[in-house]
C-alpha cells in the first residue's frame, strides 16, 4: 500500500493539470463565458496554491490543491463550460 505523496507523483499531477489548464484556457463556451472564466479562475488559483505549497515542501497540501484545480477544470468540461474533447485530461467522453 502506498501511503506517501512522493515528489514524482506530485510532479505527474502538476504536469497533467498544467496541460489541462493550457487546453481549457481558449475553449470557453461563448454563451457562458462568465461562468467558464469563473471556473477557470478557481482552477488557476488552486494550481497556484499547489505550486506555493510544493515550493515550501508541503506535499500534502500541494497534492490537495492540485487535485482541487483539476476538479474545477474537469467539472467545467463535464458541464460544457470548456469545449474540450480530450478524455485523457477530462471526463468528457
Amino acid at each position: 500500500m502506498q501511503d506517501k505523496i512522493t515528489e514524482e507523483k506530485l510532479k505527474k499531477y502538476f504536469s497533467i493539470t498544467k496541460e489541462a489548464l493550457e487546453m481549457a484556457k481558449d475553449k470557453f463556451d461563448p454563451e457562458r463565458q462568465s461562468q467558464a472564466e469563473d471556473f477557470f479562475d478557481m482552477a488557476s488559483r488552486y494550481y497556484s496554491d499547489a505550486q506555493h505549497f510544493y515550493k515550501k515542501g508541503d506535499f500534502i497540501n500541494a497534492f490537495a490543491a492540485v487535485n482541487y484545480a483539476h476538479g474545477w477544470l474537469d467539472s467545467g468540461a463535464r458541464i460544457g463550460l470548456f469545449k474540450v474533447k480530450d478524455n485523457r485530461l477530462f471526463t468528457v467522453d
